[in-house]
C-alpha cells in the first residue's frame, strides 16, 4: 500500500496537511484519519526506530523548546523533561517500567504533562515524536496511552490493543521464542498458546478468565481513564474515582466467584497477612530484553520485602481503615472529622484504600492496594536474591494472571463491605417508583457460552530492518482460546401507570442462585455477589411496555478494538479517500470485553438470580438531559458520571428483610441457567 505523504511539520504553528474529506473534523482542523495515522506509526515496531518517513523528519526537526508559547504552564513541563534529558536521568531504553515505581511514574507523569499541554495537534505528535526516542519504551507506551485517553486533541483516537503493541506482556516464552524462530527463517507462523500451568493445579480451569487478554486489556484500561496519580492539575477533577475504583474490582471478584462456582470451585479465600499465601504461581512470560517475569511457589509464608514494607506495616493500614469504618469517619490533614456514613463515604474510602491523590490524609490511612501488589509480587524473592524486577501483579496489563490478585481484592472488598453494611437500608420510599411495575423477565435466545481461538499479532514482539515497510512484515501470530457466549436478549415487561411518559432507568444484575456446595445462597449474601450485565435509560409510555436489549448492547462491555493492522488499513483507505473512518464504537475500551458478559456456567447448567430494578430516570440523571442514546454506566469519558445513584443501587445495601424488595412492584426477578457444552475444549 502506497503510503500518502505529509506536509513537512517543522513548525508547531504551519497549518496541518488536509488530504480531502476523509472522515470528521477535529476542533483543531486536524482530520481523525491523520491522527489516527500518527498514532498508529508510532506505536508500529516500538522497539525501533520510527519506520514512517514523515514522522522520521518530524523527529530529527522538532524541537520542545520551541514550541511552548501556547502551552498553559509556559511550557514548565517540557522544561522539565528536556533537563532530564539533558542531564540523561531518564529510564534506559529495553528496561522494564512499572507505574507502582514512584520514580519512573514520575517520569512517566512528565510526558503526559507535556502532552496535555499541548494545545494543537503538530505540537502534540512533534513532543509525540521527539520523546519517542528519548525515552524508556514501556514508560513511553504508558504516557502516549494516557495522554491520548484524556486529551481533547484525541477525543476520537481509537488506541490499539496493547497486546499487540507490547505482546511480551500477554504471550507465553515459548510461543514467543517460537515466533522469533520462525522469523529467523523468514517463514510465517501461526502458533498455539496454552494457558498457565497444567491441570494438576485446580486454578488452571479458570485460567481462561485471568488470562484472558480481552480482560487485561480492560484493566489496563481502566486504570489509564481512572489513574491513582491524577490530580486537577491535569486538566480537571474525576468524579466519583474512588467509588469506581470500588466498584471495577468489586465486579472483577464477583465475576471471578461465578467463574469458579461455574468450575466446581471452592469461593476465593481473602488474603490474610499473617498467614500463608496457598497459592503460587509462574507467569511463563519474559520481558522484551529477556528478563523473566518472577514466580511465586505454593505455600509461602508472606514475608517482609526491602524496601517496600513490612507485614505489620500493612496490618497497621488494615486496622486504621477498619477503625474509620467503625467510627464512621475519616480525619483529613488538619485533623477534621470527614463523615463516611453516607452515600458518598465509599468515594472517600475508595480513595483511601488505592490511596490516589484524592486520599484525605494519605501519610495517615497509607497505600494499603499499591502496597499490597507490591508485597504480594515480590514474595517469590521478598529480598531481592534473584531478580530486581517486578511481578505480573505490579503491571495492570498482567496482574489479573495471578491468583493472589483475587484474594487482595477479595480481602479489600470485605473492607469495603463492612462499611455498606453500616449504611442504614433502604426503605420502601426509597425504591419504589410510582406507577411503574415490571411484570415480565424474559431470556430471548440460549444463555450458553462456548470457546473459540482468537489470534493476534506477534508483529511488534520481532525486531526488523530499519528499512522494513509495514506491508513487508510476514504474519506471525498467536492462538489462544477465549470465552464468548451466543447471542441473546432481555425481555421485560414494564407496566406505566401514570398519566404520562416516565424516564426510567432499567439495571440488571445477576448473582449465583447457589453456592458450590448446591446451599440457596440467601439474598442478602447474593445481593453482595450481583454481576451487573447492564443498566440503560428507557423512556415509559403510559400503559404496556415490552422492552427488547440486545446483549450486545450491554452499557457495561465493548466490543474488541480493530488489530494494529486493521486499524492501519481502515486509516490508509480513509486517508486515499476510498472509505470513511467510522471507529467511534471502539473509543471507550474501558468497559469489560462483550464475550463475557455472562459467567462460563457448565454442562449441566449453572443457575443464577436475575434481577431488574426499575427506577425514576430523572431522579437518577445527574442533569436535565435525557440519557436515551448515550451509555448511562460507570465508565464516563473524563470522569463524567451519568447515574447519580451509588453503583450497585438498589442492591449496594444491606438487605435485613428480603420480603421488602418482593413487595415492590417495580423490582423483579427470576432463575435463569447458563451452559456450557465444551468446557475442555481451551485445552490445546
Amino acid at each position: 500500500m502506497k503510503i500518502v505523504l505529509l506536509c513537512s511539520l517543522v513548525a508547531a504553528a504551519a497549518a496541518w496537511p488536509y488530504f480531502g474529506d476523509f472522515q470528521r473534523d477535529e476542533p483543531d482542523g486536524v482530520p481523525t484519519a491523520q491522527k489516527q495515522h500518527d498514532i498508529n506509526f508510532l506505536l508500529h515496531k516500538l522497539y525501533e526506530p520510527l519506520h514512517e518517513a514523515n514522522l522520521k523528519a518530524l523527529e530529527d526537526s522538532f524541537d520542545p523548546l520551541a514550541h511552548t508559547a501556547n502551552m498553559p504552564d509556559g511550557g514548565v513541563a517540557v522544561n522539565k523533561l528536556m533537563q532530564e534529558v539533558k542531564t540523561q536521568h531518564l529510564e534506559e531504553r529495553h528496561h522494564w517500567f512499572s507505574v507502582f515505581n514512584a520514580t519512573q511514574r514520575e517520569e512517566a507523569l512528565l510526558l503526559v504533562k507535556v502532552l496535555l499541554q499541548c494545545q494543537d495537534w503538530p505540537t502534540a505528535i512533534g513532543n509525540a515524536v521527539y520523546f519517542r526516542k528519548m525515552m524508556n519504551e514501556e514508560t513511553y507506551v504508558y504516557a502516549l496511552y494516557t495522554a491520548i485517553k484524556h486529551s481533547p486533541l484525541t477525543k476520537h483516537v481509537v488506541l490499539p490493543p496493547l497486546y499487540e503493541i507490547m505482546p511480551h506482556f500477554f504471550t507465553s516464552s515459548e510461543v514467543i521464542q517460537q515466533a522469533y524462530r520462525a522469523k529467523l527463517i523468514e517463514k510465517p507462523g501461526r502458533f498455539n498458546m496454552n494457558f498457565t500451568g497444567t491441570q494438576n493445579n485446580p486454578e488452571h480451569k479458570i485460567a481462561y478468565f485471568g488470562e484472558d487478554i480481552g480482560l487485561s486489556t480492560h484493566y489496563i484500561n481502566w486504570h489509564i481513564e481512572y489513574p491513582f496519580w491524577w490530580n486537577e492539575t491535569f486538566g480537571y477533577q474525576i468524579e466519583r474515582r474512588g467509588e469506581n475504583y470500588f466498584w471495577v474490582h468489586h465486579q472483577l471478584v464477583n465475576r471471578f466467584e461465578a467463574e469458579r462456582i461455574s468450575n466446581h470451585l471452592q469461593k476465593i479465600e481473602k488474603l490474610h497477612w499473617e498467614r500463608n499465601l496457598h497459592e503460587g504461581f509462574d507467569p511463563h512470560t519474559s520481558y522484551k530484553n529477556g528478563n523473566p517475569f518472577p514466580f511465586r511457589h505454593d505455600d509461602i509464608h508472606i514475608e517482609d520485602v526491602d524496601k517496600v514494607a513490612e507485614v505489620r506495616d500493612m496490618i497497621v493500614m488494615e486496622n486504621r481503615i477498619r477503625d474509620a469504618i467503625a467510627h464512621g469517619y475519616v480525619i483529613d490533614k488538619e485533623g477534621n472529622k470527614v463523615d463516611i456514613n453516607n452515600e458518598h463515604g465509599i468515594d472517600i474510602l475508595g480513595d483511601i484504600i488505592e490511596s490516589c491523590v484524592y486520599n484525605p490524609y494519605n501519610e495517615y490511612y497509607g497505600s494499603l492496594h499499591n502496597m499490597g501488589h507490591m508485597m504480594l509480587g515480590h514474595q517469590g524473592d521478598p529480598h531481592a536474591k534473584y531478580y530486581d524486577t517486578p511481578s505480573v501483579l505490579e503491571h495492570y496489563e498482567t496482574a489479573l494472571r495471578d491468583p493472589a490478585f483475587y484474594k487482595l481484592h477479595k480481602y479489600i472488598d470485605d473492607l469495603f463491605r463492612k462499611h455498606k453494611d453500616h449504611l442504614k437500608p433502604y426503605t420502601q420510599e426509597d425504591l419504589l417508583f410510582p406507577g411503574v411495575a415490571v411484570n415480565m423477565i424474559d431470556i430471548d435466545g440460549p444463555l450458553e457460552t462456548y470457546f473459540e481461538d482468537y489470534e493476534y499479532s506477534l508483529m511488534n514482539a520481532m525486531d526488523d530492518k530499519e528499512e522494513m515497510i509495514w506491508e513487508d512484515n510476514m504474519e506471525i501470530s498467536a492462538i489462544i482460546p477465549r470465552l464468548n457466549h451466543r447471542d441473546f436478549s432481555f425481555k421485560l415487561g414494564i407496566v406505566n401507570n401514570n398519566d404520562e411518559k416516565k424516564l426510567s432507568t432499567i439495571r440488571i444484575f445477576a448473582w449465583p442462585h447457589r453456592d458450590v456446595n448446591g446451599v440457596l445462597m440467601p439474598f442478602n449474601e447474593g445481593r453482595w455477589h450481583a454481576i451487573e450485565l447492564d443498566k440503560f435509560q428507557k423512556e415509559l409510555i403510559p400503559g404496556e411496555n415490552t422492552i427488547t436489549r440486545k446483549s450486545s448492547e450491554s452499557s457495561v462491555t465493548v466490543p474488541d478494538v480493530p488489530s494494529l493492522k486493521s486499524l492501519h488499513e481502515q486509516t490508509e483507505a480513509a486517508i486515499a479517500g476510498s472509505s470513511e473512518l467510522n471507529l467511534d464504537e471502539f473509543v471507550s475500551a474501558t468497559g469489560l470485553p462483550n464475550r463475557l458478559l455472562i459467567p462460563k456456567g457448565n454442562e449441566a447448567g449453572v443457575e443464577f438470580k436475575l434481577v431488574v430494578a426499575v427506577t425514576d430516570g430523572v431522579a437518577d440523571s445527574v442533569n436535565d438531559e435525557i440519557n436515551l442514546t448515550t451509555k448511562f454506566h460507570h465508565y464516563g469519558h473524563h470522569g463524567v458520571y451519568l447515574d447519580k445513584k451509588p453503583h450497585g443501587y438498589p442492591l449496594d445495601r444491606r438487605v435485613p428483610d428480603e420480603r421488602l424488595f418482593h413487595e415492590i412492584p417495580n423490582f423483579g426477578e427470576t432463575i435463569v441457567k447458563v451452559s456450557n457444552h465444551d468446557e475442555h475444549v481451551y485445552h490445546h
